[in-house]
């Protein structure tokens, strides 16, 4: 057999450079296949913010639906009949109590009272006639007492006649807000029916009427409330603000309402500003106790599940550990946490949607709230 020898003067440089480089690559190929993979590399800390856990003392609060009313709505009606003249008030403004606020016809009135009134001038004089008679025994006592029984009946006359003259100015029972005149001038107004001729709304102070059903009253001792329970009442206008003034339970009812279903309740506000008006539908706040060692988490971190309610901590290795909660209602903007947590947890308040529990975070305490730049002075 014959060996061929190959060299690089008889086939060339080319292919001598094309069996070297193979030769690296073949190398090159063994190397890395001894040489093991590199480690996968371990994802940074989530940086996350978390709120440290203290047991508060926090009042026990009912929050209901309610509507404002005027501490008194009294009707206006005439004592008596005739034409309307005049409406002596302007509607809808403020009035005080026995100021007038319609005139009706005086005419026939004074008339009567100038009848009357001779009547009974007569009575009197007969009276006084008799009265001496009687004392120079020339007349019976029994006259007598028929001329003071009649000048008597004439005075109440005369009294009932001035009265209604007096009537025919219709004055405000009470102070208040006035309302809308339902007769106009010109209108007959008769006493058969008595209707009412306008209303005034006292506003200061300012009723709230709500109920409480019987899931509002199962957490109280006894399921329902009781005079004295009520430590503090608060007003939530329409607005969601408070109002200033804090209020009194005026009225507590002892039964339940048949038709409603609901223990009827009255607060009394102080209304001297007219900031409320009759018939807002607002909220009303009462404090019926204390409940103790309770949490405040803000809402956000918070999570519900089909389960229920859990929060996020930060554990001591910083490894994430979910914790199932129970809530009660809203304090401001934070749950109030009745069961689950214990003092020093750690409540992981944002970067909630990359958490998963055992992720490694990197927890900071919550940053004050910058403060206002001063304003330059003038």
């Amino acid at each position: 057999m014959a060996f061929v020898q190959f060299s690089a003067t008889r086939v060339g440089l080319p292919f001598a450079f094309s069996v070297a480089s193979l030769a690296v690559m073949f190398l090159v190929s063994a190397c890395s296949r001894e040489t093991a993979a590199p480690p996968a590399t371990t994802p940074p800390p989530v940086p996350v913010t978390v709120v440290e856990m203290q047991p508060q003392n926090l009042p026990t609060t009912i929050e209901l639906m309610a509507q404002t009313e005027g501490a008194k709505e009294t009707e206006v009606r005439a004592r008596v009949g005739g034409i309307l003249l005049k409406r002596l008030y302007e509607e809808g403004a403020s009035v005080k109590a026995g100021q007038p606020l319609f005139q009706i016809d005086p005419a026939p009135y004074e008339l009567a009272l100038a009848e009357v009134k001779a009547k009974a001038e007569q009575t009197a004089r007969e009276e006084a006639r008799l009265k001496g008679l009687l004392a120079r025994q020339a007349i019976s006592q029994k006259e007598y007492d028929d001329a003071n029984s009649a000048n008597a009946m004439a005075q109440a006359a005369l009294r009932q006649a001035q009265l209604n003259l007096s009537w025919t100015t219709v004055t405000a029972p009470v102070s208040g807000i006035s309302g809308r005149a339902i007769k106009s001038e010109g209108s007959l107004i008769g006493t058969a029916d008595a209707t009412p001729i306008t209303s005034i709304y006292q506003t200061n102070p300012m009723w709230v009427r709500f109920g409480l059903s019987e899931s509002d009253t199962a957490s109280l001792p006894g399921g329902q409330l009781k005079a004295g329970m009520v430590g503090r009442v608060e007003l939530i206008l329409p607005d969601s603000s408070i109002y200033d003034k804090p209020g009194k339970i005026n009225f507590l009812a002892s039964t339940v309402d048949t038709t409603l279903g609901t223990q009827q309740l009255r607060a009394e506000f102080d209304n001297k500003d007219n900031r409320l008006l009759p018939g807002q539908f607002v909220r009303v706040r009462l404090q019926v106790g204390e409940r103790a060692g309770v949490f405040l988490v803000p809402q956000a971190a918070v999570m519900q599940t089909e389960q229920a309610r859990l929060v996020m901590l930060a554990g001591p290795d910083n490894k994430v550990v979910p914790r199932p909660v129970q809530t009660a209602e809203w304090q401001g903007r934070d749950w109030v946490i009745t069961q689950g947590l214990q003092a020093g947890d750690k409540v992981i308040v944002d970067n909630l949607m990359k958490l998963r529990p055992g992720v490694t975070v990197a927890p900071s305490a919550p940053q004050a709230p910058a403060q206002q730049p001063a304003q330059a002075k003038q």
